[in-house]
């Protein structure tokens, strides 16, 4: 958010409501949280301004597209330079398998998510990718076998 305005109970619903369903018209939106038409929109309008509200988008299932086997890696890169790191980033955030690519504190640098077909695609993704990016120091990786909860 760039803005550090606090946010009302009001712009918390209408965040909560656009949250669940990303589609909803402005008249339904201002219906489930007790407005009317014109103040809903100018708050949704205001919340996107603002940044709070960053964007829309289509939640895509894995498995029916075809890449339903998600593994968690966690990766190590030798940083020797600046360079390095920039070079790893812009390598790995252009792999189509990879769905989310985050910097982390500490041990390991790197959590990379991979959505694949299956297990023999991802071991392809790793050897045939992954080693080959620049800094690579040691690869971890997580298969995942079910979502808790979560952004999916």
């Amino acid at each position: 958010m760039s803005n550090q305005r606090k946010l009302d109970a009001l712009d918390q619903e209408i965040l909560l409501q656009l949250s669940q369903d990303g589609r909803l018209t402005n008249l339904e939106l201002a219906r489930r949280v007790g407005l009317t038409p014109a103040p809903c929109l100018r708050r949704v309008q205001r919340l996107e301004a603002e940044g709070v509200i960053a964007g829309y988008r289509a939640v895509i299932d894995p498995e029916a597209a075809g890449r339903g086997f998600r593994v968690i890696m966690s990766v190590e890169i030798t940083m020797t330079d600046r360079q390095t790191v920039e070079d790893f980033e812009t390598a790995v955030a252009a792999l189509p398998e990879v769905t989310e690519v985050r910097r982390v504190y500490g041990v390991p640098d790197y959590i990379v998510m991979v959505d694949v077909a299956d297990g023999n695609e991802y071991e392809r993704f790793q050897t045939q990718k992954m080693t080959k990016l620049p800094g690579i120091r040691h690869i971890i990786s997580h298969p995942m076998m079910k979502l808790i909860k979560g952004r999916d």
